[in-house]
């Protein structure tokens, strides 16, 4: 089967095997230049990093990410989580189900301890198997990261099913809307909030799972001293907080923030400590759908490629470790720069105001005639193309795949 990517209303439904497992391979590549870079001991070579890391949304984004950094720069082993589609010998698995080989695959070849639970992350049930599993291994887990985002959540106690929606609050949001494959300009709009829309999108996307999670780990005794937890979230420039921040989405943060500092209290005993971690935006599978926000992002790309500091989710993560989470001596936990709402600020590139100020200019000047030109479009096909393991470099497109669960 030659496999080429299918989209359909500007999402990608399909995956490339071998496309997944050699972005997943690039990603891990970067992190072992950094750790030489840097200079940074793993584990095995004296560190004082994270040595028993849970990932909870391991499989694609800030969560693969952060799994890579811990595993390659840091020598931690780890146990991920994620809810993929498997791939079976004639169709195609999620691309999360292909990274999260490829990084079992590269883990084993590193030495590293690694195990991968394809389960509902919202389940009691997968927590028992998590807590068993680091039992088993005798380890305790020192850092936990939480990079969740699922449409749906069962309630571990209903067992009733919440769906998350992203829409403003109080009114429509309008504007232009940057189809990234074909490079068209629309007008489009999402209607307000209604009836359960904001509770339900909190119930999934909020704190409270976070929470469970931290407690059911400390209860069970698999916590170690000094553990820390770090949540990701989004809060972005002033034209985006209408559909982000102050819409649902931005409710549902806003609860995983207050979440942070109960999470922060209870870990106090064990002198450790929780974290929201406000990321820099990214292409993801939503962000093409959502007005105003591609156009953004491409003007965006475009400023910071030519400044010097745009970030993909691997920079992000690597940074995240490196320069705020383990600055100790030879990098132990350190004491982490946060603002004044105890959140760390890896999106410090993104809102520079020189940087908000350019985008701000060169906004309004975007038409169907010039959006090559004023924006990353190719930037933006290439990170939306590669989510699913297209447009990777090395890889024959044109190749016939036997079997769709092989990565080689």
């Amino acid at each position: 089967m030659v496999v080429k990517p299918m989209i359909r209303s500007n999402i990608c439904i399909n995956a490339h095997p071998i496309g997944c497992a050699k972005e997943t391979a690039r990603q891990i590549a970067y992190v072992k230049s950094q750790k030489a870079k840097r200079g940074t001991k793993s584990v095995s070579e004296g560190g004082n990093g994270p040595k028993t890391v849970l990932v909870l949304g391991c499989s694609t984004g800030y969560g693969l990410a952060s799994r890579i950094s811990a595993a390659f720069e840091y020598g931690a082993d780890t146990i991920g989580v994620s809810f993929e589609k498997e791939a079976s010998e004639k169709k195609y698995g999620t691309p999360g189900w292909y990274n999260n080989l490829e990084f079992d695959r590269e883990a084993k070849a590193a030495g590293l301890k690694s195990e991968t639970f394809n389960a509902d992350a919202f389940a009691d049930e997968t927590r028992a198997k998590i807590i068993e599993t680091v039992k088993s291994w005798g380890r305790k887990f020192d850092l936990v990261i939480y990079s969740l985002a699922s449409p749906v959540r069962v309630d571990p106690d209903t067992k009733v099913m919440y769906k998350s929606v992203i829409k403003p609050i109080g009114k429509v949001y309008a504007g232009a809307a940057l189809d990234m494959m074909t490079g068209t300009i629309t007008q489009a709009s999402t209607e307000p909030a209604e009836g359960d829309d904001i509770p339900n999108t909190v119930k999934v996307m909020g704190g409270e799972d976070w929470e469970r999670w931290m407690k059911q780990l400390k209860d069970a005794g698999v916590l170690a001293e000094g553990c820390r937890t770090v949540a990701y979230s989004y809060i972005g420039p002033s034209l985006s907080h209408a559909i982000y921040r102050d819409g649902t989405i931005g409710e549902a943060k806003k609860d995983l923030e207050k979440r942070a500092k109960d999470i922060d209290a209870s870990l106090k005993e064990l002198g450790g400590a929780a974290y929201v971690s406000v990321n820099k935006g990214l292409v993801t599978r939503s962000s093409a759908v959502i007005p105003i926000i591609s156009l953004y992002l491409g003007v965006l790309f475009k400023v910071m490629k030519k400044q010097g500091t745009h970030e993909g989710c691997i920079e992000q993560m690597e940074r995240l470790f490196a320069e705020r989470l383990f600055t100790g001596e030879n990098s132990a936990a350190g004491k982490v720069p946060v603002d004044e709402e105890n959140r760390i600020r890896i999106d410090d590139w993104e809102l520079d105001p020189k940087v908000q100020a350019e985008v701000d200019k060169i906004m309004p000047t975007v038409t169907a005639e010039n959006v090559a030109e004023t924006t990353d479009l190719e930037g933006l096909r290439h990170d939306f193309l590669n989510i699913n393991g297209f447009d990777v470099e090395g890889v024959d497109y044109e190749a016939d795949l036997a079997d769709m669960r092989s990565i080689d």
